[in-house]
């Protein structure tokens, strides 16, 4: 898990309604740990509460609390708890941060934040974004796509056509993700999320064509910023011997989480778009216990026996 700087809240301020009031010189302090903390017991002095390279959230009682306290005990609270190592303090609710946390933020550069948020809403809004993005990341040579609402993560070699199926079935109505680089992240022990390279953005590479604006081209709506993926497609080089009637359970492993695994022959004439469309389609009636091989199967073997084909 790489830490994330306090500088990349900075980067996404308005999203959090956030503005830096004190310690600016420590915005390169990590943020190592998605979830948030309240620190009420370590501004009364139990310090064990405080969990480093976390982001510290003050509300209504927090604040309320410091402003109970004499100067001196609010700033010895204060100092104790910025020099145990947290990545930054917010204050919420859109209320001005004190003094005391001004000063002493300065002097230990420690970034001191307000936010017009309220603590209920700030709190989950920056817990999802931190698990994101310390969220273990790789990086694939794919294709990303929404069909039928379904992530389809595009696998094949360099040039065998990756880009211009998912071309296709963007031009069928489904939504582009990402061409050729994917960063998948895992956000749940099953959970994966991709996202495209930031420098290519909505961009496609199209042999012939070069690089194309898949937004400009076919509108915002024919994109998305990030897609679950639930199936992996993969395209192959056709081979005699290929499965004919998809009893293979086949999976493929991201971080430790096992997808299933299509794989498509490629052969000039084939539909691939359609044929993606269409392992999406029986992708969703496995889902519901319905595997038309396996029923084939069955009825092959019930028929051997003697018996009627179950249906």
């Amino acid at each position: 898990m790489t830490p994330v700087a306090v500088r990349a809240l900075l980067e996404v301020a308005e999203t959090f309604g956030l503005t830096l009031v004190a310690g600016a010189d420590g915005c390169e302090r990590d943020i190592a740990i998605p979830r948030v903390q309240q620190p009420g017991l370590a501004l009364a002095g139990y310090l064990p509460q405080v969990h480093p390279d976390r982001v510290q959230v003050l509300g209504n009682s927090e604040i309320s609390f410091l402003a109970s306290m004499d100067a001196d005990t609010a700033r010895t609270a204060v100092r104790r708890l910025m020099q145990a190592s947290v990545s930054c303090l917010v204050v919420t609710n859109g209320t001005p941060a004190p003094a005391v946390l001004v000063e002493v933020g300065d002097a230990e550069r420690v970034p001191v934040l307000t936010t017009r948020l309220t603590t209920g809403t700030f709190i989950p809004l920056v817990t999802a974004w931190l698990e994101e993005r310390l969220a273990p990341v790789a990086t694939l040579h794919a294709n990303l796509v929404e069909v039928y609402g379904i992530g389809v993560l595009l696998l094949g070699r360099s040039g065998i056509g990756k880009s211009e199926v998912s071309l296709d079935l963007v031009t069928r109505g489904h939504r582009h993700v990402a061409d050729d680089v994917v960063h998948v992240r895992r956000l749940a022990p099953s959970s994966l999320r991709g996202r495209p390279s930031p420098t290519l953005g909505n961009r496609m590479e199209i042999r012939g064509l070069g690089i194309i604006d898949m937004a400009a081209l076919f509108g915002t709506l024919a994109t998305r910023e990030a897609q679950e993926i639930d199936l992996v497609v993969e395209l192959a080089e056709w081979k005699q011997d290929d499965d004919r009637l998809g009893l293979d359970d086949a999976r493929y492993e991201i971080h430790d989480v096992a997808l299933p695994l299509v794989r498509i022959p490629v052969r000039p004439g084939r539909n691939l778009a359609l044929l993606v469309e269409t392992a999406v389609r029986d992708r969703v009636l496995r889902r519901r216990g319905a595997n038309a091989a396996a029923q084939l199967v069955a009825d092959v073997d019930q028929a051997a026996r003697g018996g009627r084909p179950v249906r």
